[in-house]
């Protein structure tokens, strides 16, 4: 179900589906800009996964994890606690009665695909085998990247008649580090057609790093503050900021996005 995160084909279907976005109103001239980059379309083709074709379901949840794996993660010890914070969130999810329409994204902050959009059952669970902490911190083109995927996942669903509700993650204990295409503004674009169209959550952790001010760099990418976490720098904290995400996407299960007014934190 992994792939290494460099994409497959030439990405012409993730282009063709952030088009029809585009002129069904979702998205904006200046988040087409973003995302219209040579390669980018391969690259959120390599999330797309599973064929809605083969989906039985009469509507979706999408719920989309982006682990930061940067070297500071394993600097402060603290990718156990990640790993854990990633799986308890599947098993929440699994434990949920509307499991059977929730499918699962997951793709590491430096472009690995662990797991392209599948059925719960079909998601791959971090391990110290599939996860290293040892790279750079390239936020923003990451984070287009990732919306990108979300964005035309829940295209190719609405176009076979299928609605989609999406809960989506990106976890980082730096600010970016590493972004040569795309700027805070580019990102926030973005988020800012996700949340006119009400079906979507955009959510950011920060675990302190000491130095940054995780809620001035997510605001600047355009995330509303109470979709943002900011647990301490330790095991617990990591892990009981996971709980409270779970919380939230299985709240999207069950009953929409009218009951979700942000963290309880």
């Amino acid at each position: 179900m992994s792939n290494n995160g460099n994409g497959n084909g030439n990405g012409k279907k993730a282009q063709a589906l952030l088009e029809e976005a585009r002129k069904a109103g979702a998205l904006s001239t200046t988040t087409m800009k973003a995302l219209d980059v040579v390669d980018l379309g391969a690259q959120i083709q390599a999330g797309l996964g599973v064929d809605v074709d083969d989906v039985a379901s009469s509507e979706v949840v999408l719920v989309t994890m982006m682990p930061d794996d940067s070297g500071s993660i394993s600097s402060a010890g603290n990718e156990e606690a990640v790993r854990d914070g990633h799986n308890q969130v599947l098993d929440a999810l699994g434990a949920s009665k509307q499991s059977g329409d929730v499918f699962v994204h997951t793709r590491y902050l430096n472009g690995h695909v662990l797991t392209p959009y599948a059925p719960l059952d079909g998601a791959v669970r971090m391990t110290s085998a599939n996860y290293h902490a040892d790279k750079g911190t390239p936020l923003y083109d990451q984070t287009v990247v990732l919306l990108g995927t979300v964005l035309a996942k829940a295209q190719e669903f609405a176009q076979a008649g299928v609605p989609a509700r999406t809960v989506t993650l990106i976890i980082t204990d730096g600010g970016d580090w590493g972004s040569t295409r795309c700027k805070a503004a580019d990102v926030a674009a973005l988020v800012g057609d996700m949340l006119r169209q009400e079906n979507h959550v955009v959510a950011a952790m920060g675990i302190n790093d000491g130095t940054t001010d995780f809620r001035k760099v997510f605001r600047s990418m355009g995330i509303p503050d109470r979709w943002i976490l900011t647990p301490g720098n330790t095991a617990s904290e990591i892990r009981r900021a996971f709980r409270v995400f779970s919380q939230s996407a299985i709240s999207a299960t069950q009953g929409g996005f009218a009951t979700l007014g942000g963290f309880a934190n």
